[in-house]
């Protein structure tokens, strides 16, 4: 068959479809099997199949498309479409899975499709329920012997396995050191140093709000892309006021007229094993939130210096997120987690909320690799300054 005749056979097959005329749709499509063999042709004759009420033999033609064409969404959102109404409900999950990860962006999803979609992302999410529900039962009686236990880490493992939540990982956007766990909050016996830390907190927030009262126009947007430079989920935030800071020290270099503003903040930060790497660290600074603001989800640069929270004002409710682990800030109660972890933050009162940031060296790593990591970022900011 000449490719003037295939498209004439294949327009009349479409028109019949159209029309509801799905058995003599179907001859000409088998008609063009012996010459026409693309993804396409075993949509058409999916579709005629199913018109017919053939669910299996519909199935068969999905197949033969995907053959071609593994990763073709439509074949696969059918696929998982025909097997739910054939009841074969846990296999249709393992295909809209398929179909999901192959799913065009929202916006460009054809509006025929938009309905289907919705309805395999509902699916899959009721499997994972099932699921999830399943395992927690099924490990209830053993969990119950370690009651006394933190199995957070666990649970967490659960819903990772069931589908119903996602593995935070790493992403430093600088430097990914190899062989770091990726906690997200870490335990406090890493840093026998924070109790200080939060005992000072009455006098660094009295510092901070004498700051914040005579130098109130040094607090600086804290996002601040150049012209030009791609905003991604910045776009709100950038040189904006509704998050701002004040540094103290700044990519290494101590502010000196922060510093003096704030001396007993100074002299606590000075005492503790901020993250020294000439030209990157440590930073220090206040950071204000203003009210009913979001900090979007985002990573930070290396994983070999983690990031202090001391938090100074809380007016109301404010929470921070890294990884699949969510808190609320306590006035007086420090943490320590890895920024190299999406994370982000809200303050949900109708007031700012302002706390204390600072970097510190990684624990895990040895003098030895903190000297070294040091001296490598130091040499690379050299060589990309040369000529």
């Amino acid at each position: 068959m000449g490719e003037a005749e295939s498209a004439d056979v294949k327009g009349r097959a479409d028109a019949l479809l159209r029309a509801g005329e799905a058995k003599a749709a179907l001859a000409l499509l088998v008609v063009l099997e012996a010459d026409d063999l693309t993804p396409e042709l075993f949509l058409d004759k999916a579709l005629a199949l199913r018109m017919l009420g053939d669910l299996a033999a519909a199935i068969e033609a999905l197949d033969a498309a995907l053959v071609l064409d593994p990763r073709n969404f439509l074949a696969l959102l059918s696929k998982g479409a025909l097997l739910e109404r054939l009841g074969r409900s846990k296999e249709a999950v393992v295909v809209y899975k398929a179909a999901i990860a192959v799913a065009p962006p929202a916006d460009v999803v054809p509006p025929g499709l938009a309905a289907p979609l919705a309805r395999a992302k509902a699916a899959v999410k009721a499997f994972s329920d099932a699921l999830a529900a399943h395992l927690m039962a099924s490990v209830a009686e053993s969990r119950s012997h370690y009651a006394g236990e933190d199995l957070g880490r666990f649970d967490e493992s659960l819903e990772i396995f069931a589908g119903r939540a996602r593995a935070f990982v790493q992403e430093p956007l600088l430097l990914h050191y190899p062989r770091l766990p990726a906690i997200p909050f870490y335990d406090r016996t890493y840093f026998p140093w924070l109790g200080d830390l939060e005992a000072a907190t009455a006098d660094i927030r009295g510092e901070f709000e004498a700051a914040q009262a005579t130098r109130l126009d040094d607090f600086a947007p804290y996002i601040a892309f150049p012209a030009g430079a791609p905003v991604n989920q910045w776009g709100e935030l950038n040189h904006s006021r509704r998050w701002s800071s004040l540094f103290l020290w700044r990519d290494g270099v101590r502010q000196e007229a922060t510093c003096a503003l704030c001396p007993r903040t100074a002299a606590v930060l000075a005492s503790l094993p901020m993250a020294d790497q000439p030209g990157f660290a440590p930073t220090a600074m206040f950071s204000v939130l203003e009210p009913r603001t979001r900090i979007p989800a985002h990573t930070g640069s290396a994983n070999t210096r983690l990031i202090v929270h001391l938090p100074l004002v809380l007016p109301g409710p404010a929470r921070f997120r890294v990884g699949a682990v969510t808190r609320p800030w306590r006035i007086g109660e420090a943490w320590v987690f890895d920024d190299t972890i999406e994370h982000e933050a809200w303050n949900d009162a109708d007031e700012p909320r302002a706390i204390l940031i600072l970097d510190v060296w990684n624990p895990l790593l040895s003098e030895a690799e903190r000297m070294l990591v040091s001296a490598m970022m130091t040499a690379k900011n050299a060589f990309q300054s040369e000529g």
